[in-house]
């Protein structure tokens, strides 16, 4: 790949997608500190700096591999810390500390659709009108597919804790046990494609989201 290429792919997709896990994180630690653990914000993690919320491999490492070799773009931060003797109600809070995250993609999606929808109802002459979609359009299908990746019902995903809400503590218990070794299997089926059946909605989705702005900007036009 040539160097200008993989500038412009870092740009488009790279920029768009470490800003969306940098505010997952950051999501996960405000709600815990709103249910009363502030440990996050005690550590420096309640913030948007993408230096307090990287992960050497799965921030950095691994999604450039994988852009640089036109592979899936597969990322993930460090994940913030809860403690969670200091949350009120730790089983129902918890549910609502993890959905937090997938939560926040979704309405980053949506902010991004409004964007998009916006620009083409409202500045459609815009000089960069292009540009500026084509980058929106990455960055409402990197937060989506960050959604529903991180609610796969497995531990350590979003989704495995969002689960053990509704499960008995002790299978709960034994599943996390097993995080390690799901961890793996879940990024070996994302490096082979064997997931990607899970994404094929994300581009309809995002079309979805934008027409329905469009249609309301257009109906105030």
């Amino acid at each position: 790949m040539e160097l200008y290429e993989f500038g412009a792919k870092v740009g488009l997709i790279y920029i768009p997608l470490l800003f969306s896990l940098c505010f997952h994180e950051y999501a996960h630690g405000v709600v815990a500190k709103w249910k009363g653990d502030d440990t996050a914000d005690r550590l420096g993690r309640l913030n948007m700096n993408p230096m307090a919320h990287a992960d050497p491999i799965g921030t950095f490492l691994l999604p450039l591999s994988m852009l640089y070799l036109n592979g899936p773009i597969l990322g993930w931060g460090k994940p913030v810390p809860v403690d969670e003797r200091n949350l009120r109600s730790p089983r129902a809070d918890m549910f609502w500390v993890a959905f937090a995250g997938p939560l926040s993609n979704i309405l980053l999606a949506l902010i991004g659709s409004m964007f998009v929808a916006g620009v083409s109802v409202f500045v459609s002459n815009f000089q960069y009108s292009d540009a500026f979609q084509k980058f929106f359009v990455a960055f409402i299908n990197i937060n989506l597919l960050l959604a529903i990746f991180n609610m796969i019902p497995v531990h350590p995903l979003d989704g495995g804790k969002v689960l053990a809400r509704f499960l008995p503590e002790s299978l709960n218990e034994k599943l996390e046990s097993y995080q390690h070794v799901s961890g793996i299997i879940l990024m070996m089926l994302m490096l082979t494609g064997l997931l990607s059946f899970l994404f094929h909605p994300i581009g309809f989705i995002a079309r979805e989201m934008v027409s329905f702005f469009y249609n309301i900007f257009v109906m105030f036009t």
